[in-house]
This record gives structure tokens, sequence and C-alpha cells, in this order.
């Protein structure tokens, strides 16, 4: 779809500054694009591109003044580029509508209106899933799993296999059925290869609207709330209860019973072993108030430097010893 920059702002909520009756018909990043495309610029550490970018408009804050193009200005440029490129571009078309027949449903799940399910998707007894979901190739959702409406589900991910659950008695491990199941609310993305362990007892659940990246693994009867980000590669045990709008960066690795609390970030590789309290930022491992993880950083790049300089102390008080004579018996 082309659209003229003054109908691209009004359908983006933006304000305009520059030729209205130029024509953008699709979207690309600042280094990328080309004339005829939009962009945007969320980072300011990008601002220089704005002086080389060929895009024909770009979505900014309002701050942001250039003159040798047009911008759309907006409170939030992510996301009014986000509409942009939506506009412009649509979502992914499903090449069939409904459930393929090459994917395995056992007769007794319920499949709700709309939902389309790809080759070689498994959905076992008793599951129920919700209307408007997708589920790409290869998913596997174990027996009696809930699934809420409007639930994206990405290929080769597993919900409901059994939890890490054994008793260890006379040096052998036992395992321990799993007789939970898994809950999925609606409005939730979870990424390619992702893992949703079922509980043990009750339910591990994922709250409305949270968005899990791919390779993210869930231990059994933890609770995600609702309208998390779980960004790629974290792994979160057993039992954890994680409040709403709490974002998990990157490579996180949350240990077994503790709580997350509301509108917390945890930043890259963070392992957090304890309890963090709502609106923490933490960073490093084990995770640490930010301030404090940055000058732990800045020491600990310095270390070999340190390292050197004990070195060096320490040999210039053992010649002062010899000098005083106390290394010999001296005074």
């Amino acid at each position: 779809m082309a659209l003229t920059l003054k109908d691209l702002a009004a359908e983006i909520g933006a304000e305009l500054v520059g030729d209205p009756n130029r024509v953008i018909d699709s979207a690309n990043t600042l280094e990328g694009a080309r004339a005829g495309q939009v962009s945007f610029l969320a980072n300011p550490k990008y601002a220089s591109q704005l002086e080389s970018t060929k895009a024909s408009a770009v979505v900014v804050a309002p701050s942001v003044s250039v003159e040798r193009i047009p911008l759309l200005k907006a409170k939030d440029p992510y996301f009014a580029f986000a509409k942009a490129v939506q506009k412009l571009h649509g979502f992914r078309k499903h090449p069939h509508a409904g459930i393929h027949p090459k994917a395995t449903i056992d007769p007794t799940a319920e499949i709700g209106e709309r939902t389309t399910i790809y080759p070689g998707v498994y959905v076992g007894p008793g599951t129920r899933i919700g209307a408007d979901c997708v589920l790409y190739p290869n998913v596997v959702v174990y027996e009696g799993c809930v699934i809420g409406d409007r639930v994206i589900i990405h290929a080769n991910s597993s919900i409901g296999q059994d939890g890490y659950g054994f008793a260890t008695n006379g040096g052998l491990h036992h395992k321990i059925p799993q007789v939970g199941n898994v809950i999925i609310e609606d409005d939730v993305e979870i990424g390619a290869n992702a893992t949703i362990d079922r509980a043990a007892l009750g339910s591990t659940t994922i709250g409305k609207g949270s968005k899990l990246g791919d390779l993210v693994t869930i231990g059994h009867n933890t609770t995600v709330g609702p309208h998390c980000l779980v960004v790629a590669q974290v792994g979160i045990a057993g039992s954890v209860t994680i409040g709403h709008h709490v974002t998990l960066a990157g490579q996180v690795g949350v240990a077994g019973h503790i709580e997350i609390g509301d509108n917390a970030t945890i930043g890259a590789q963070a392992g957090v072993t304890n309890t963090v309290p709502e609106q923490s930022v933490l960073l490093g491992s084990p995770a640490m108030p930010i301030r404090q993880a940055r000058r732990v950083a800045a020491i600990f790049v310095q270390l070999p430097e340190l390292q050197e300089r004990v070195k060096q102390l320490e040999q210039a008080v053992e010649e002062l010893g010899k000098d005083d004579g106390i290394g010999s018996g001296g005074r």
C-alpha cells in the first residue's frame, strides 16, 4: 500500500513537517532506506544518520529537527513507526485457514473459531485453544493445557511437557509425576523453540499480553504476570512468581522459588537469585542494582592493572623491610 505523507501522518497520529504530497510505499532502516520509504529514529545515538539516510521521511521525537528530510513527529516514535509498518506492509498472510490436514488434533481437544494451525502441530487430549490463534509448524501442546484467544505460538515450541521434578533416594533420581497443566492467557505471543513446563500440581501460567522470545524456558509452577517482556534465551526455574510489566532481557537466568515485583527490569545476562522488589532495575551476575553493577563493572575491567599495582606495592613494602633490617631479624 502506498500513502502520501499527509495520509500516513494521520494514520499514525504524527505531526508532519515537510511535503505532504510525498508518496511512501514501504518502511526500512535509516541505513537501508531508499526514496519512497519511511524510517524512524528512536535512539539518539543514531541521530547522525538523519544527515545521510535516503529515506523519504523519518518518524522522530518532537524535539528532533532536521531540514533536509520530511519528519513525522510523534511522542513515541517506535510505536508510531510500528503503526506505519502495519499500515504499509500488513501482517503475514497465512497460506490456509483453519486446521491443516497434516496437523494432529486429538478428538477431545477444543479449537476456537478462526484459529490457524499449521502442518506438524500436535494438540493433545483435553486441550482448549481459543479463537484467532496461530500455531506455527511443529508446535506441540500437551494434554490438558488451556490457551486463550489471539495467542501466537511460533515454530517448534512445546507447551506442557513434564516439569523438571525428581526425588533423589538411595543415589537414584526418581521421577515425580507432573499432573498439572499450562495456562496461556489472551494475547500472548511465544517465540520459536520456547518451552513451558506443565505444573507438578496446579498450573504454570503466562499472563495476558505477555510476549516471550525465542528459546525461552519456563519452569513448572511458575507464574509470569500480565504484559511482561521475556527476551530470547531467558531461563526461569520452577515456582517463580513474576509481577506485571516485568522485562527480562536476553539470557537472564532466574533461580527457583523467588518473586520478581511489578515493573522490574532485569538487564541482559543477569543472574537473579533473590526476590526482586517492584520497580527495580538490576544487572550483573549475581544481579544487583544497576548503579552498583556499573561500579563493579568499572572495577572489573581494571583488575589486571590493579593486580600489577598490588604486586608493586608488595615489592616496595618488602624492600622497605629489608632497608629497616626487619627482613633480617634487625630492629
